[in-house]
């Protein structure tokens, strides 16, 4: 065979191949109900993923059944996603703790979020709200810190899980703060909130998503958000940069991904799907009225967040002295 056909055979072949990639990308579909992995409980994650959910299984042809697997941190339900078979059936609804956070705050993970874990899109972004008990009469994040320093080790505060934004934003609030308050982790929002809703501890920080109805209702009092400025639907709540804290900026974020090693063309579709789901006007307006901004990212985008997430979170930790409970 001459030189010449030889390169036109293997012109035709890998053409051939990129048809039929490009048909695969288009044409996966899972072949079963797939699973979304939600590792904490009663928080927004879980909206998100109850919002997306059914729209998604229209859009591939199969049920998509939201499951909760909370604990350690989000950890229990990632290393069940970082363990299921790659095969596009088994996706997570992940946030800062279990995809960024834990890596430095706990001694040894079970997996390794940026390997064992394939990223499809960073869905939303969003700062929180430091949130007390109108019982606990504090009034302002001035105040809160005054309490604090004169009687160290009086007040606790609640988060959402170990090594979540809820957690580790309060930390980095005691060490600017130069104050004493005890953690006091939850197995998520819920049960959270109704602790800090009924008195039993006095503050906490939040995404808007989960407080914002109690605002409302006056069962407690939106102190400072944590973003670099207000937020649209609360303009009268200062930033925690407003309330004399310089560079005091600590968002929370949630994103979906799926078993490391999952085949490209599985990640293209998922991510088309949900790019636009998340787009729609209807769930946007949603989002927004819980003051999350849609990101809607690439994979490569999604992972290179969570590559710079690790370390600006590992300072906190470590300039904190946080730990895993």
């Amino acid at each position: 065979m001459s030189s010449s056909i030889r390169r036109a055979t293997l012109s035709v072949f890998c053409s051939g191949l990129a048809l039929v990639g490009s048909a695969f990308a288009q044409d996966w579909s899972p072949t079963k109900p797939v699973r979304i992995i939600v590792p904490i409980v009663g928080s927004t994650n879980d909206v998100l993923a109850r919002i997306v959910a059914p729209k998604l299984s229209e859009a591939i042809g199969q049920p998509v059944v939201v499951e909760n697997k909370p604990g350690a941190g989000g950890n229990i339900g990632a290393d069940l996603v970082a363990k299921a078979a790659p095969d596009g059936h088994t996706l997570l609804v992940g946030y800062n703790g279990p995809l960024a956070i834990n890596v430095s705050l706990f001694e040894k993970m079970p997996y390794d979020p940026l390997k064992d874990l394939a990223t499809i899109t960073l869905a939303v972004k969003s700062p929180q709200y430091l949130v007390t008990n109108p019982a606990s009469g504090i009034t302002s994040v001035k105040d809160f810190v005054a309490k604090a320093k004169a009687a160290p080790g009086k007040y606790s505060y609640a988060s959402i899980a170990v090594g979540s934004a809820s957690h580790l934003t309060m930390e980095m609030l005691k060490t600017a703060a130069d104050i004493q308050v005890t953690h006091v982790p939850y197995r998520g929002t819920g049960p959270a909130l109704i602790d800090l809703v009924g008195g039993n501890v006095p503050i906490g920080f939040f995404v808007p998503g989960n407080v914002q109805q109690f605002a409302k209702e006056g069962r407690v009092i939106l102190l400072a958000s944590s973003g670099l400025k207000r937020f649209p639907g609360t303009p009268n709540v200062p930033t925690m940069i407003e309330s004399g804290f310089p560079d005091f900026e600590a968002s929370s974020w949630i994103g979906f991904l799926t078993t490391g090693g999952t085949p490209r063309p599985i990640i293209d579709r998922y991510h088309r799907e949900i790019v636009k789901i998340l787009n729609t006007p209807e769930v946007r307006d949603k989002l927004r009225d819980m003051e999350f901004e849609v990101t809607a990212t690439t994979p490569e985008q999604f992972t290179a967040w969570i590559r710079s997430e690790i370390p600006r979170w590992g300072k906190v930790i470590k300039a904190t002295g946080a730990k895993a409970d």
